[in-house]
């Protein structure tokens, strides 16, 4: 029996298939188009699906979307009735993609896909049903408590659920314009990142400030109660008026500064808001966290996430090492792009009413579930093109390990793609991170990007306790914990009496960049730095 799932439309649009419950494919649109977070119907996310598995549309049981457009169209209708004679934004904007496109998914799909399977007609999940089915039936647990949070789907922002089974079911919900998610895109927004693709700058940049807003935010902008219920304060917000998503007159009034221009150069301002908005979504998850065990899983040990929010990595590790939860399971492809499998898998479990049998690992094979090529179609391709090329057979690890103490960087490209926003190693850049320089030259000369930005590092399972406090494997890049205390080097920032900042002894150029150019715009303790009034150029 197979099963073809499908997400799109909104952002992170991806396929996914199952056969009898196992997954065979899996993949992101952007992967194919080169469009990031690429939200048209994925068409060739759909035909890699139906090629790996070498089936037609006729041999599919069904085809299921993600997300449930009436009940997106009664969010929208409220939300334009709520504001009356000011709707005429919210209806310019979103009259159109709802109604010319949403509302006709099962036409857009049908064409997509070549048909609608041997039930010829679509089923459709709703958005927080699709993530909590991709979190807890690929997880290796029996039962387990769900918890799913993001910006929004078709009212819910955040969701609490028991799986056990084949069976899942969500108990709680908060609604939207009350969201986590949002709030972390209003602030991402702020602070001169795009919304949705920009997220994970914001949560990178986090490690960097001190919660110094911590206090105002939560005064001023949200409210959360011991539970984890929240609301929030939206006189400072504008999502909900179909516009920015924040009141920056009313943000500029608390803060004592405006929005940063994307772009500019990045200041430990934006460094303290990450570092407070970050604290109050690790507060949320903690408080909610408590509550689900405390009311639904007060005899289970598991927990398992998705949902944009479930990406971010620290609030994991902190959630793991609270010890509210023995085990914790995050789905790989927490954001929009795995509720494409949710969507299957509840289909499966639920229209279908097959049996579910837990892998003691998880059933996400590592999440590499994306287009693959052999060596023989590679050589072929080269020899094909006219391109040179090395064999190494299998001394090419050999090889890798050798010009990775070199200090040399190694693109990485084998096996079949990553599912979801993490290179887990078939599609990434490797390279040696005992040098002092190499963050900022992978950064800054290879990603062209801030050079705050972190790398995971990998390393052997068997080694992990030897380097790390994490107290459970992390195969999915979804784990933040401490290094080994022996194992840290010395590392601060203060203020500087000549302007900016100065970070570690060892200067590892921790830098942020200038507009139209990449440099070094913190001042560091070397020396030589210290005497140029001009940033350095890397």
């Amino acid at each position: 029996m197979y099963i073809l799932g499908i997400s799109g439309l909104y952002h992170d649009s991806a396929a996914a298939l199952i056969q009898d419950g196992e997954v065979i494919a899996a993949a992101q649109e952007e992967r194919f188009t080169r469009n990031k977070h690429d939200m048209r119907i994925p068409v060739n996310a759909i035909r890699y699906c139906m090629e790996e598995a070498g089936i037609t549309a006729e041999e599919l049981e069904c085809v299921v979307y993600y997300d449930n457009p009436k009940l997106t169209l009664d969010r929208y209708l409220h939300n334009v009735l709520a504001l009356g004679k000011d709707s005429r934004l919210m209806i310019e904007r979103g009259f159109s993609p709802l109604y010319e496109r949403r509302m006709w998914i099962h036409k857009l799909l049908e064409r997509a896909v070549g048909g609608l399977g041997r039930q010829g007609k679509l089923f459709v999940t709703e958005h927080h049903i699709s993530h909590a089915a991709s979190a807890f039936y690929p997880s290796p647990f029996e039962k387990a408590v769900i918890m799913t949070i993001d910006g929004v789907g078709e009212w819910a922002t955040t969701t609490v659920g028991i799986g056990e089974g084949n069976h899942l079911q969500l108990k709680r919900q908060i609604s939207y314009p009350h969201s986590i998610g949002l709030l972390y895109s209003a602030f991402t927004y702020f602070c001169g990142f795009k919304v949705n693709s920009g997220d994970y700058k914001f949560m990178g940049l986090a490690p960097y400030g001190e919660p110094v807003y911590y206090d105002v935010i939560k005064e001023k902008m949200i409210d959360i109660k011991e539970d984890g219920s929240f609301r929030l304060n939206l006189a400072y917000f504008d999502f909900q008026n179909g516009r920015t998503m924040i009141n920056e007159a009313r943000f500029s009034e608390v803060f004592g500064f405006g929005r940063r221009l994307p772009e500019s150069r990045i200041t430990k301002r934006e460094m303290d808001i990450a570092a407070s908005v970050q604290k109050i979504v690790e507060e949320h998850i903690m408080m909610m966290a408590r509550y689900a065990k405390d009311t639904f899983g007060q005899d289970i040990d598991s927990l398992v996430l998705a949902g944009g929010v479930a990406l971010n990595c620290v609030a994991n590790g902190k959630l793991l090492n609270s010890g509210i939860f023995k085990n914790i399971w995050i789905q790989p492809a927490a954001g929009d792009a795995g509720g494409a499998l949710g969507a299957a898998l509840y289909a499966y479990y639920n229209l279908c009413g097959q049996e579910r049998k837990p892998n003691p690992q998880d059933s996400m094979k590592g999440s590499y579930l994306g287009p693959g090529f052999s060596s023989p179609y590679i050589r072929q391709y080269l020899d094909e093109n006219g391109y040179s090329y090395h064999d190494m057979g299998e001394d090419i690890y050999k090889q890798v390990a050798k010009e990775l103490a070199d200090g040399k960087v190694i693109g990485l490209y084998h096996g079949r793609m990553e599912y979801g926003p993490r290179a887990l190693g078939n599609r990434s850049i490797i390279a040696d991170p005992r040098l002092p320089d190499m963050q900022s030259k992978l950064n800054l000369k290879i990603k062209y990007r801030e050079s705050f930005r972190p790398f995971a590092p990998s390393v052997l399972a068997e080694k992990q306790c030897q380097e790390f406090e994490l107290v459970q494997e992390s195969p999915y890049m979804l784990l933040v914990d401490k290094v080994k205390k022996e194992k840290q080097l010395p590392f601060y920032m203060e203020k500087y009496p000549g302007g900016g900042y100065r970070h570690d002894s060892h200067c590892q150029h921790t830098s942020f960049p200038y507009p139209g150019s990449y440099t070094c715009g913190l001042q560091c303790q070397n020396p030589e730095r210290k005497r140029r009034k001009e940033p350095l150029l890397l």
